[in-house]
Order: C-alpha cells, then structure tokens, then sequence
C-alpha cells in the first residue's frame, strides 16, 4: 500500500492511503487507510463499479409487467426481476436499457421514460443506476448473454407489485422500479422525470 503524501478528504474521513485489493471488467475493490470522522485510524473497503445499472419496468397494453427469471450465483438462488444489466463505459444510460431489454427478452419498446435514479448498497459499492418504464412494445427475438439462462414471464401489474411485497420479487431494482410505478398511478410523490 502506498501512503499517500497528501491526504485525500472524503466528507469527514482522510484517505491516506489506497491499494487496488482486486479488479475485473466490471468492478474494482479498493482497499483504503483512512482517518475516520473521531480522527482514529481505521480501513474501509470500497468496490468501484465500472458501469452504470439500468432497469426497465415494460409493461404492455394488458397491463402486465415483463419479468425475468434467473438463477443468480451470487446468492445460490432463482430471482424474479425486471429486465436489467450493465450499461457499457462510454453507452448512453437509455441505450444500454434498450439492449438490455432487447437481448434478454426480444421486446423492443417506442416509448421510454427516466422514472428514478438509485445508489445500491452504498456502505460498501459505488454502484450507481437508472430505472426506466416502458411501453408501446413490440416483440422481437431474444438474443441473452452466454451467460445468461432466462425464463421470460409475463405478470399483471398488480401481481408483480403484490411480488415485491410479499418477497417474491427480491431484487432491489425490480422492487424499486415497480413500486415506483405504483406510488405513480397513486398520484403519491412526486412525478417522475
């Protein structure tokens, strides 16, 4: 670890020091030596991640919400979502929305609209975001990731919202983006961008 010479002040904490404890394509994790806020040494860990989130809430002219199942390996288990992945460096937020939903699910939509901006577990990540709803859809072919393994589910809209309540929807986007919806329609809140 290299001391920095010059300590970098992040609100009330000093960083002085950092080393790079891992990276890959899409995150880093820093390792830092800081001066916390009581003014005692201590370390925080830091994982950077190199793209923006994206999530689409598509809903058709049934009122139903596009789902996407997948086993996620990070927590051994099936997870319920909306259409999201990772908008490349240098891709717009919108555009990498749309091929999200395009790869994973051959919809394509005419209508998109910015309905909320996140930060997902920020004790710990960088990890930044962006939901969008979707409509006026028209269907596609798929063409998922390698990687990817996906079940494609259509839900009425009150279904998935009750999904989002009662855990069957656990993902911190698919929950975001659909109640955001919801509290929408309530007229509850302000209007989203």
């Amino acid at each position: 670890m290299s001391p920095d010479p010059d300590p970098v002040r992040v609100g009330p904490w000093r960083r002085t020091a950092r080393r790079l404890a891992y990276e890959n394509p899409w995150i880093a994790v820093w390792h830092d030596d800081v001066v916390r806020p009581d003014g005692r040494p201590g370390i925080y860990g830091v994982v950077h991640f190199r793209g923006l989130a994206a999530g689409v809430v598509a809903i058709d002219e049934r009122d139903r919400v596009l789902l996407v199942g997948q086993h996620r390996y990070t927590l051994d288990a099936y997870s319920w979502e909306i259409p999201e992945g990772g908008v490349d460096q240098g891709e717009e937020a919108l555009a990498g929305a749309r091929r999200e939903l395009r790869e994973e699910t051959g919809v394509v939509a005419a209508a998109w609209r910015e309905i909320g901006r996140f930060h997902l577990s920020n004790s710990v990540t960088d990890e930044a975001g962006v939901l969008y709803l979707a409509t006026d859809l028209r269907q596609e072919e798929a063409a998922p990731e390698a990687t990817e393994e996906l079940e494609v589910r259509w839900v009425p809209f009150a279904d998935a919202l009750a999904m989002t309540l009662d855990g069957r929807i656990s993902d911190a986007m698919a929950i975001m983006a659909i109640q955001r919806v919801a509290l929408e329609r309530a007229g509850s809140g302000p209007a989203p961008r």
